[in-house]
């Protein structure tokens, strides 16, 4: 494989948005489906409500897929719906990702949106990722 060609047709999957150490407040089981998020949060992230997402459950090593739906503006809701209530409960922290397919020759230039977030779900910031052990060099975690 070489990493320096690009290939014509070849698209890849790569990280759109990320929403970092979220902390799930609700699990509603009955609901239908999808993860509720506030609308602050999915526009800093790039995240449209409908959108296919990845759940990364921190707490309990699980990974789930579902859709991202509009909560309400400033409240910090983080409610995992439907079966996938069996995977994520209050307390627990978790991660959400977005993926997009993009062309071979976009992809250096590619970058994706990562947001950071409080206990309480506000946004802190929007900025690149660090490596492992230049997070915490930086102070950043």
């Amino acid at each position: 494989m070489s990493f320096g060609r690009q290939k014509q047709g070849v698209m890849r999957r790569m990280l759109a948005g990320k929403i970092h150490r979220l902390r799930v407040t609700h699990a509603d089981l009955e609901y239908e489906g999808s993860l509720t998020l506030s609308p602050e949060l999915l526009g800093a992230s790039g995240i449209h409500p409908y959108e296919a997402i990845s759940v990364w459950n921190v707490t309990r090593g699980s990974r789930f897929e579902t859709y991202a739906i509009k909560g309400e503006l400033g409240s910090g809701d983080v409610c995992v719906n439907g079966a996938a209530a069996h995977h994520a409960g209050p307390g627990d922290i978790i991660i959400v990702a977005a993926f997009a397919d993009v062309p071979d020759e976009l992809v250096s230039s590619w970058h994706a949106e990562i947001v950071f977030v409080d206990a309480a779900n506000r946004l802190l910031a929007v900025r690149p990722e660090l490596p492992g052990p230049q997070q915490r060099l930086a102070g950043h975690s």
